[in-house]
């Protein structure tokens, strides 16, 4: 089932975030047999990191925290907020986000 990850950057995010980034990409890498999609949200100028969203393919809530949890970024404290909730697959179109 999918789950969809909502997290909300720390304010200390954007000075920490490259620091943090190549361990972040890795662990995202490692785990692509359950990541359907994931990306950094921002402002609506673009210019600022304001949290990511993230969508797993995984049985339980408990497996979709442990994804939350063994991120690097979420381990640096990165983020102020998590929110995770169940979803339905609907309409499913990637080739939309071509060019995005």
């Amino acid at each position: 089932m999918l789950w969809a990850i909502s997290r909300v950057a720390a304010p200390n995010f954007a000075e920490n975030r490259e620091k943090g980034l190549q361990p972040h990409v890795d662990y995202l890498r490692s785990q692509k047999n359950i990541l359907v999609i994931s990306g950094a949200t921002t402002s609506d100028d673009g210019k600022q990191f304001v949290g990511s969203l993230l969508i797993v393919n995984v049985k339980t809530r408990a497996e979709a925290q442990a994804f939350v949890d063994g991120d690097p970024f979420t381990k640096a404290g990165m983020f102020t907020g998590v929110t995770i909730t169940r979803m339905n697959k609907g309409q499913f179109n990637p080739q939309a986000a071509e060019g995005a």
